[in-house]
């Protein structure tokens, strides 16, 4: 039971909700910010004093039925309640394993993709496992890193040239996404927490940047979003990208699109004529293929 963590996590979930998340009136006078302990209590249906101990460090382990019933009154995501049974040393219900390789429908769907429509495939670690010949040329070869760097959460905060891909101003948001991710990758019951926590030691040594969002507490698979990327030749370029999971949630194909109409997607149509213009039959199948597994 990791006590010290465990307290600070629960304090912060607790502090990010507001009562009308819950179903509490919030009155005129309310100082507090976020929940009350008292009111975290009343709904996991426990004591008052027992949760004020828990983030103190001083109370016993929770069974797993108080921990769940944690979980509920925090409204924590599915990460997030995974990183709570990790923290007060329980299991994790297992929601996906581990692997390399490529999954064979992730696969199918990337080679139907539209020539104009990149799409990548990632571990939950973040690693690159499969591009198709556009998401290259859009970001450049993600597959060929080996090591720690292989984790674009490590990349990220190591590596600048890994941010020339995103706007300035957006460098923030993509901070606290890696971050959050990270941390529920350190819970995943995939086999990924050694390696996660060897990146989350050696973050700790780089980055104060990563060090001051770390202490957030964040537990996110944040995917799905809209991004704006930087290419060297064709500037910037909106695009919206969707996801789609293996039914063990192993893996993640990353789909990006443009929306119609755009300058955006007439930059995706012109990329995608360049991308074949550069790529040699060699390097457009290297942009496919599966790298092997790396022991780090």
């Amino acid at each position: 039971m990791e006590k010290k963590e465990l307290a600070e996590f629960l304090r912060r979930r607790r502090e990010a909700l507001r009562p009308h998340d819950v179903g509490l009136v919030e009155g005129p006078r309310r100082r507090t910010r976020g929940l009350r302990r008292e009111e975290v209590a009343q709904l996991a249906g426990m004591s008052t004093d027992y949760y004020a101990r828990l983030e103190q460090q001083r109370a016993p382990q929770p069974s797993v039925q108080i921990t769940t019933a944690l979980a509920r009154a925090l409204r924590l995501t599915p990460d997030e309640r995974d990183h709570l049974f990790t923290l007060i040393g329980h299991n994790a219900p297992v929601r996906f394993q581990r692997s390399e390789h490529v999954s064979p429908t992730l696969l199918r769907v990337l080679e139907r993709l539209n020539d104009d429509t990149p799409a990548i495939v990632l571990t939950d670690m973040a690693d690159t496992l499969a591009m198709n010949p556009i998401a290259t040329a859009l970001l450049g070869d993600q597959t060929r890193h080996t090591g720690l760097a292989r984790s674009a959460y490590y990349r990220w905060f190591t590596d600048p040239a890994d941010r020339l891909v995103y706007p300035e101003e957006d460098h923030p948001r993509h901070s606290r996404t890696q971050a959050a991710r990270l941390r529920a990758a350190l819970t995943s019951a995939a086999g990924s927490a050694p390696r996660a926590a060897r990146i989350v030691a050696e973050l700790r040594e780089r980055s104060p940047e990563f060090v001051r969002l770390w202490e957030l507490q964040e537990v996110a698979q944040r995917y799905g979003e809209s991004k704006t990327i930087l290419h060297p030749s064709l500037g910037r370029i909106d695009v919206d990208a969707q996801v789609l999971f293996t039914e063990n949630r192993a893996q993640t194909l990353v789909v990006m699109t443009a929306r119609p109409g755009t300058e955006s997607q007439g930059k995706l149509e012109l990329l995608s004529v360049i991308g074949h213009q550069q790529l040699t039959p060699r390097t457009h199948s290297a942009a496919r293929r599966v790298r092997p597994s790396s022991p780090n």
